[in-house]
Formats: C-alpha cells, structure tokens, sequence
C-alpha cells in the first residue's frame, strides 16, 4: 500500500490543480490517501471551513496545519467540527481541535496522522517529543499506520524526530520550509523520513508570495503584502510505500505534479 503527503497549499492556485490532479493521482500512482499541510492554503495564510471541504472534495483524505493554524478565527469552527484535520498537537490542550485523527485506509487497515509544531527559531510551544509520545501511548494497538508531520523550520529539529521515533511510525515527513530536500531514506526501524516534503504553490516565488513585494520589504523594511504568486505552479510532495500490517516503510519518492 502507498499513501501520497503533499507540502504546504500556498493560496488559491495550488488548490485548483489539486482539483484538477489529485483524483486521477490516486488511481495512476495507486494510492490508498491521500493528506496534505494546509496551514497556508487561504491566501498564503490560515484555513477557512470552505477551503477545508474543497480540499476534501477535491481527493484528499486529511490536511495538518503548523505555525499558522490560528491566523483566521474562520479556522476555530473548522477545527472544532471537521473530522479530517489536525493542528500541530504540542499546542496546549486547551486549543481547539486535535492532535491526531485516525481513519481506515482499506484492506481493515487503519491510519493515524499526527501533526507536530517544532522549536527552534519556531513560536513557544509545548515539546513534541513529549506529546508525541502520549498520542502513541494512547493510540489503539490495532492502528499500525502512522503519519507525523513535523512542521519545523531546522534540519537538525527534524532528524531528531525522525531518529526519536524510527521504528515506531510509518513516516516522518517534514513541512513549513516549502523547499523539497534531497535526503528521503527508510531508517533502521522501518520509518521513512525527509526533512521538507516541499511546497504546492507558485515556483516563480519567494516560498509561494511575489517575489518583488518579498524582495522590497526585505531590502527596505518597507511592509508590503505578500501576495500569493501564480506563475508556474506545481504540486510537490512524497510518496511513501508501506505494509498494513506493520506500518513499517518499504520505499519513499518525492513526487511532483
């Protein structure tokens, strides 16, 4: 079995070619699910309870968030009500929504997707190690696949995740830098592992915002708004083979489409 994890949706032009391209993915590359970050998929920025059904809609099975889950208040209600996500679960448990969601996969296989916020150079939060360990404690023995998404801005931040947790989940697969690394491996322990999945956005860009309002803000400190681009976009993520009955990771490519 093989599942598809796409980068960070940034805005709108992103999100139709997954309308247009991810239904027809499944069967072509014969994918079971299908997830995707999607903290930056309403205007660069955030979520909205429409954008979180067009996506579902659209072939995706569960969205993660990260550092921008709570930049539109529109976000609480979908995070409160919609089954299919998850924001970053090191957030105190006072937050809304949840850490993990489970669901079946086929062949009465069942995955658990786990979205978790790192540290360094990364706003104050609770230690991922720690609340990742208490969502495996709790998790039903019967779910063997696992999928943790570490929305994390430093390499060495997610190879300790992944080296942490080698042999105890699926995949470990990085987001939030929006730059596609070179470095997808299986561990040891039968985890497969990159630092950043990449981005599904504009390629002609700063990290999916026009480059000329990123460049005059860095160079001036003149504040501008950063537009989301649209020119030359592409949909950039990693497709990890696994056994159900393991959960452990048997190959791992990046894609792009």
């Amino acid at each position: 079995m093989r599942f598809l994890h796409l980068g960070d949706i940034v805005g709108k032009p992103p999100r139709e070619l997954i309308r247009k391209k991810i239904q027809a993915a499944r069967v072509e590359l014969g994918l079971e699910f299908v997830t995707a970050n999607a903290e930056n998929s309403a205007a660069g920025s955030g979520i909205n309870l429409a954008i979180y059904k067009e996506l579902i809609d659209s072939g995706i099975d569960c969205l993660t968030m990260g550092d921008h889950t709570f930049k539109r208040k529109e976000a609480i209600t979908v995070l409160e009500t919609q089954p299919r996500i998850v924001r970053p679960a090191n957030y105190p448990t006072e937050a809304p929504g949840k850490g993990v969601v489970i669901f079946d996969i086929g062949m009465g296989a069942r995955c658990a997707v786990i979205n978790l916020l790192g540290r360094v150079f990364m706003q104050p939060v609770d230690c991922p190690f720690h609340a990742v360990d208490r969502i495996l404690r709790q998790l039903p023995k019967e779910v063997k696949v696992i999928l943790v998404d570490f929305h994390a801005e430093a390499t060495s931040d997610k190879q300790i995740m992944g080296r942490y947790l080698d042999g105890r989940v699926t995949a470990v697969l990085g987001t939030h830098t929006h730059v596609t690394t070179a470095d997808e491996q299986i561990y040891p322990g039968g985890t497969a592992f990159q630092c950043d999945v990449g981005m599904c956005g504009a390629m002609k860009s700063i990290i999916g915002r026009k480059i000329e309002y990123v460049t005059e803000t860095t160079i001036t400190a003149r504040p501008t708004t950063y537009d989301v681009s649209d020119e030359e976009v592409e949909l950039h993520g990693t497709i990890v083979d696994f056994n159900p009955l393991t959960g452990r990771a048997t190959a791992i490519e990046r894609w792009v489409g």
